[in-house]
């Protein structure tokens, strides 16, 4: 399985730790990018790519590998600690910029044939918050399969972990890995990507065309009764 890993943070803590033992149980060829090292740049809000095309914005070239590689793996890891009760600020950056990707902009076909997990870890709480920040961009790119996985984990460094946590950390991801692998080669859109679809689809029929959203359902048959989880 082709994997790509995206962590919020350069450092290698806990959720790094459980990002990559995830990646490894699943097994495959897998790519890993680090925010900030590997993009650093906050949306300018310029609005480039809501006009025109992602391509046309100013931070395209750094972002473009990054892109590339969720395009192409079949199995989408997005990991961040969390700070302050959400996800890292590198790590919404980074989502930022993919604002089109979105069920009700221009969505991407592929993503009908991927799954994807959101991870964090906390030496407390806000793993639920943080996970959301993540799986919000996740589902709405229409993402057939979303997972969540945090873990409150008691320490500041993964060799502080306690052994009843890492016990609960390897079922966790040993039982998630598997559960990746039965799905994986399926096809298909989640609920929360598919609803807002249609919500978008009927305001495209009985409201003034917006573009370049309105031409690019249009070239894609969507008005009509194809689907983008069926290309």
């Amino acid at each position: 399985m082709k994997i790509v890993l995206i962590h919020g943070q350069n450092h290698h803590g806990s959720t790094h730790m459980v990002a990559r033992l995830l990646a490894e149980k699943v097994g495959g060829e897998t790519k890993e990018f680090y925010l900030p090292r590997d993009f650093d740049k906050p949306c300018m809000g310029c609005t480039t790519c809501f006009r025109t095309e992602l391509s046309h914005c100013p931070h395209y070239e750094m972002l473009e590998p990054l892109m590339e590689a969720m395009l192409e793996a079949e199995l989408i890891i997005l990991d961040s600690p969390v700070y302050v009760y959400h996800a890292t600020g590198q790590m919404m950056s980074f989502l930022d910029h993919f604002g089109t990707w979105w069920m009700v902009h221009r969505p991407r076909p592929e993503m009908s044939r991927k799954q994807a997990v959101a991870i964090s870890t906390a030496a407390g709480g806000g793993m639920s918050s943080t996970t959301r920040d993540m799986a919000d961009s996740l589902e709405m790119w229409g993402i057939r399969k979303v997972y969540r996985l945090g873990f409150g984990v008691q320490a500041t460094s993964p060799k502080e972990i306690p052994n009843g946590i890492r016990k609960k950390i390897e079922r966790k991801t040993t039982k998630l890995a598997d559960t990746i692998g039965e799905n994986a080669a399926k096809q298909g859109c989640n609920f929360r990507g598919k609803k807002w679809f249609y919500l978008m689809r009927f305001a495209h029929k009985h409201f003034p065309p917006m573009e370049p959203d309105y031409g690019y359902w249009e070239k894609r048959g969507w008005h009509k009764a194809e689907r983008p989880w069926r290309s």
